[in-house]
């Protein structure tokens, strides 16, 4: 019988991405503080536990303290049949095939999406100072406290409110909790920036749609919208943002906005003049209770608001990003690469909370 290793205590990897909580408000901070030193004042975005070489785990057990940690990959190298099994090490060659992270989120993350295998090889091939592997990167984030994320385009028609525990998968079927969800062609005509940014004949053409149209018919159009939004010149998302802003905060003192319409003047205030606030009206805005999860498959557009959460996907870091991130934007990859399934809710979905 083959001698199996013992459990090894890991020193892991944080990265301290500007949306991150600062100092012991992150959860993050908290479990690196158990074997380094913070800094109260920084951000502690993301806890890596992993093999993936831009924030790979060490053996706290192996090595002193005056020499070169051991990293995980190269203890799984030296016993890779007792740790990963035969099938796995072989097909792997020292990788943990999968990344786990807790994610402690002060300010939004970007409008994003994660290839899938072809693209993530093809753009790792063209630009691998920004898509530094060529794996794909489906996700699942199981929420620690109330989480709150944009995911998915919204529905052409409006659905009804959900409040149980749930699972929500995209894009094979949402149930929403404690959200409101406006359809895309009330959308399209209760915010003017967006009508006056798309033009009149792109709305009218998506104003045609019926629910019982082919959904090919219904992504052409729609990506044609979302493209023509996310191409618009600097100047005129800068003015237009402007607009937005100064128009919902008149609009507040005789009405009471929408989840969405205060979600858009809180992003602004964290990235003013970005597309991604006029651009997270097309998107559903879910809320999660500790204990419930959101799994994004390749291809699909998101963007985590604020919360907690733990994190598991493959073994990856290829992100897309096209808006709210002062990172590089990469808007023609995005707005051709997305799948633009609009989220159709199912009552009868079956999900159970982790507990």
């Amino acid at each position: 019988m083959k001698d199996i290793p013992k459990p090894q205590r890991l020193r892991c990897s944080v990265q301290n991405y500007d949306w991150g909580r600062t100092g012991e408000e992150s959860t993050v901070a908290v479990l690196f503080s158990r074997n380094n030193p913070i800094d109260p004042e920084k951000p502690y975005a993301e806890f890596w536990i992993g093999t993936h070489p831009s924030g790979p785990s060490s053996l706290l057990s192996l090595g002193s303290s005056d020499s070169q940690p051991v990293l995980l990959k190269s203890w799984i190298l030296e016993n890779p049949s007792s740790v990963l099994g035969d099938k796995v090490s072989e097909k792997w060659h020292g990788d943990l095939p999968f990344l786990f992270k807790v994610l402690s989120v002060a300010k939004a993350l970007s409008i994003q999406a994660h290839p899938d295998k072809e693209l993530a090889k093809a753009l790792h091939e063209m630009n691998p100072s920004v898509y530094k592997d060529s794996n794909h990167k489906p996700e699942m984030a199981i929420a620690l406290t109330e989480f709150k994320a944009l995911c998915g385009f919204v529905g052409i028609e409006s659905s009804c409110l959900r409040k149980e525990k749930a699972v929500f998968f995209f894009p094979y079927g949402f149930r929403f909790l404690h959200c409101f969800i406006k359809e895309l062609k009330d959308i399209l005509t209760s915010v003017p920036e967006i009508r006056d940014m798309i033009g009149d004949e792109h709305i009218d053409k998506y104003m045609s749609i019926k629910e019982t149209d082919p959904s090919d018919e219904t992504k052409v159009v729609l990506r044609s919208i979302y493209t023509k939004l996310m191409s618009t010149s600097e100047e005129v998302v800068s003015e237009s943002v402007s607009k937005l802003k100064h128009r919902l905060n008149t609009e507040s003192k005789v009405r009471m906005l929408t989840e969405k319409e205060e979600l858009a003047l809180r992003l602004e205030q964290q990235y003013p003049n970005d597309i991604g606030v006029i651009s997270s009206f097309f998107f559903n805005y879910v809320k999660l209770i500790p204990g419930e999860a959101l799994h994004i498959g390749a291809n699909e557009p998101h963007a985590y608001i604020s919360g907690e959460c733990v994190e598991c996907m493959a073994t990856s870091d290829n992100v897309v990003r096209a808006g709210l991130t002062p990172k590089y934007k990469d808007v023609q990859t995005l707005c051709s690469m997305l799948t633009y399934k609009q989220a159709r809710l199912s009552r009868d979905f079956a999900a159970d909370s982790f507990e």
